[in-house]
């Protein structure tokens, strides 16, 4: 789905905005922890690791889609700066990142990509061992308790405008028997007076509700778990927040699975 949507997806995504929206709560946790050397893990097109480095952040990025790493290497070339992106999924960061991070992020509604909890709890695992001790966790999901709860649907619609070309992007879930999600974004896009094309993205999601993510993020080896109801620090409303915000510190001991 992310390497169809690359050409897009900074278009999907008004930066400028969200940035604004999300940097100062990332700076304050981050500052908190003594982090310096940061690991963006599912970076998508880089430009939470690009914010950061402009703000003095030694930052690594990964992803598990080639075109998306591929597409923030170009903009962080564009903003003159020499990050380092690397392919890797959930479970493979350790591996091909290194370790020793003083803070791990997993913005983006990205870990819900996970579709069992062997997966989930295999990919904690891997965060742990990719930070120091006492190193900051700091993932953001939808806050899927009231999104099961109330079975949405639909996503608030994007636009975006170039001269006389002009995107609409529809997002929606399509729900299955067997609990998982189908994630679906549509795309329009035309030129002038020209006639909509359209193309349909899919994937699938599984929804993390609260107890389910801290139960997994403490069997992990994580500890001083706190959550927030949005990426300004909020606090957390199940029936009304939208996003789950969660940070954690990486205790001395990881996960069995790791050990």
């Amino acid at each position: 789905m992310y390497d169809e949507l690359s050409d897009d997806y900074d278009r999907f995504v008004n930066w400028p905005s969200r940035l604004a929206y999300e940097m100062p709560f990332l700076e304050r946790e981050l500052n908190a922890a003594g982090a310096r050397k940061v690991l963006d893990a599912a970076c998508g097109s880089g430009q939470h690791a690009i914010a950061l480095a402009k703000r003095g952040f030694d930052v690594t990025g990964a992803d598990a889609s080639v075109a998306m790493i591929e597409l923030a290497r170009r903009n962080a070339l564009d903003e003159n700066l020499s990050l380092s992106f690397h392919v890797a999924g959930f479970g493979e960061m350790r591996e091909r990142t290194g370790e020793g991070f003083d803070a791990l992020i997993c913005l983006g509604n990205s870990l819900p990509h996970l579709l069992d909890p062997a997966s989930l709890a295999a990919a904690l695992g891997d965060m742990a061992e990719c930070l120091r001790p006492g190193g900051l966790l700091l993932i953001q999901n939808r806050n899927f308790d009231r999104v099961v709860a109330h079975r949405e649907r639909w996503m608030e619609p994007q636009s975006h405008r170039e001269d006389d070309r002009e995107w609409l992007f529809l997002r929606f879930y399509d729900w299955q028997s067997d609990g998982l999600i189908g994630f679906n974004i549509l795309t329009l896009q035309r030129q002038g007076d020209d006639a909509w094309t359209q193309r349909v993205s899919h994937t699938l999601l599984r929804p993390q509700p609260r107890a389910e993510l801290e139960s997994a993020v403490a069997q992990a080896g994580f500890h001083d778990l706190r959550v927030f109801g949005d990426m300004t620090g909020s606090p957390y409303e199940v029936d009304v927040s939208g996003n789950l915000i969660l940070t954690a510190r990486r205790g001395m001991v990881t996960s069995a699975l790791h050990r």
